[in-house]
């Protein structure tokens, strides 16, 4: 307190009594990934698609960062951190080597195919070597009645089918089979031998493949073997001391939403399997459990049906997390590497629809319903019966609807416990935690009285009033939506003596209208009584 010593008109500032707390951002998304070049294991924020392609390079052939960062942005995106890992600290880009060639990544471009083997008018080549085997082609007759035009490529690895297409020799669908190997093979590549003429059946007959010749030595391309010098779990999971990695991410408050699409590149090309994948997907479940305010988006396998989805969501992967939201099926999008479609994961275009869906309606509102811009197709068409199936179990379908074009139906997070089923609770929760403790960080060291706990209760009632009033919380009244106690009850005097301030702080959040029900029956004209 100032003394006063002599007689005047003295003007002080004082401290108002309320303290407005602010809402924190929901919408930055982290994404952990493979590119050509750019700063390794540093997270690297990016707020437009033209400062990524200067700080990690274009798109790059059999990769799946960039495209989940365009389609970030592309769907409502503002704002992202990036961060690299496997390779060298300079990247392809820095040894001059091509964009397609990405330093520590098990590449195409750095992998020499093997011999080409001619298959009637088609030539088949080995672009990975076999796991369990020498790879082969088999061509084999369709199931049932088809058209005698219509057969079967089946790709063995050794004396087991790893991959099955179906073929079809018309004139007008010639070129179909060297589409589908390109965008779903992780083993072979298939090219017209003679694209001018009509493509005959081949008879049945099975050719054997040579392996990719390995990459020369010290040209700074990947090792031969498929997982030697990929990134492996150890990479993606990282170190919090060292800042790799997951790790590198803890570091960075303001993250929402992390996503590892390049995790899915990795399994396609053989680099690591389901189990890997398994332990990164866990990894990364087990970062936002510990952060607190973050939610992961999960891509599932590629090529599976959703008789396989389900399987692998109830055995193979097993989540049990209320920080976690699984997205099926892949989507497909323009190349612009390639001039064709591709099939990419959807965690980079639906972590743009959830900031999209902050920004237009507020994070309390269910990020579903939304159209996934830059979408062309699906890799698979979900029917209303299969995701009645999937629905229940946490799988997030994205489906295409006539006329209303392609749309994420559905917002549930992976937990088995119904108070955190929907993905709008969760990462309002997370909204709301962030935003009170930053909001309230000045009640550190004031003196712990009734006359804090009133000033307590009045800043956060302000801004939960705020809230109920936007819609994001139910009730009628502020009374019916929220309560905030903070007062003898909860900081009883030994709470008060070891320097403790308790509030407790109670809402009532707006669930999703799910399943939208009207009932309609026949009535007798102006009897206004229903008839049986």
């Amino acid at each position: 307190m100032p003394s006063y010593l002599s007689p005047g008109v003295y003007v002080e500032e004082v401290a108002s009594g309320s303290r407005p707390i602010e809402g924190v951002g929901t919408s930055v998304a982290a994404f952990v990934g493979l590119a050509p070049s750019g700063p390794l294991n540093e997270p690297t924020l990016v707020t437009n698609w033209t400062q990524y392609v200067a700080s990690f390079g274009e798109f790059t052939d059999g990769y799946y960062l960039a495209h989940s960062v365009y389609g970030f942005f592309n769907n409502g995106g503002s704002a992202a951190y990036v961060i690299r890992v496997g390779g060298s600290a300079g990247g392809a880009g820095a040894q001059g080597a091509a964009p397609a060639a990405v330093a520590g990544g098990d590449a195409r471009a750095a992998l020499p195919a093997g011999e080409p083997q001619q298959l009637g008018t088609f030539t088949v080549t080995a672009i990975a070597p076999g796991s369990s085997g020498p790879l082969s082609v088999e061509v084999a007759d369709a199931d049932g009645d088809g058209p005698a035009d219509r057969f079967k490529l089946i790709v063995k690895d050794g004396d087991k089918a790893a991959e099955q297409f179906d073929v079809t020799a018309k004139k007008s669908s010639r070129a179909y089979v060297v589409t589908q190997v390109k965008e779903r093979s992780r083993l072979i590549a298939v090219t017209e031998a003679a694209p001018a003429g009509q493509l005959a059946r081949p008879d049945n007959q099975t050719v054997a493949l040579a392996s990719p010749a390995q990459a020369p030595a010290g040209s700074g391309g990947p090792a031969a073997g498929p997982g030697e010098s990929h990134p492996g779990p150890a990479q993606y999971l990282g170190d919090s001391a060292d800042r790799t990695g997951f790790g590198g991410l803890e570091a960075v408050d303001e993250i929402s939403m992390v996503a590892v699409p390049d995790l899915m590149a990795a399994y396609q090309r053989g680099a690591i399997d389901l189990e890997a994948v398994k332990a990164v997907q866990l990894g990364l479940i087990a970062h936002c459990e510990l952060m607190g305010d973050r939610v992961a988006i999960i891509d599932p396998p590629p090529g599976l049906n959703a008789r396989q989805i389900r399987v692998w969501r109830q055995e193979t992967a097993g989540y049990d997390s209320r920080y976690a939201a699984l997205y099926y099926p892949w989507i497909k999008t323009f190349d612009p590497a390639s001039g064709q479609g591709l099939m990419i994961p959807p965690s980079g275009h639906v972590a743009g629809i959830w900031a999209r869906n902050d920004f237009e309606r507020g994070v309390h509102k269910a990020p579903a319903n939304e159209v996934v811009r830059g979408a062309v197709d699906l890799e698979l068409q979900i029917t209303r019966g299969e995701q009645d199936l999937l629905n229940p179990i946490g799988v997030n379908c994205i489906r295409a609807f006539p006329g209303r074009g392609i749309r994420v139906w559905g917002a549930r997070t992976l937990s088995s416990d119904p108070a955190w089923r929907y993905l709008n609770i969760r990462r309002y929760f997370n909204y709301l935690e962030e935003s009170i403790l930053i909001g309230t960080q000045w009640v550190v060291f004031e003196p712990n009285d009734h006359a804090l706990w009133a000033r307590i209760r009045r800043n956060i009632s302000a801004f939960l009033v705020n809230e109920w009033r936007s819609g994001a919380l139910f009730g009628q009244r502020p009374e019916e939506a929220y309560y905030v106690k903070c007062d003898e009850e909860t900081n009883p005097p030994e709470s008060v003596d070891v320097g403790r301030v308790v509030c407790e702080i109670g809402i009532a959040p707006v669930k999703p209208a799910e399943f939208v029900i009207f009932r309609l029956a026949q009535f007798s004209s102006g009897g206004g009584e229903l008839e049986e």
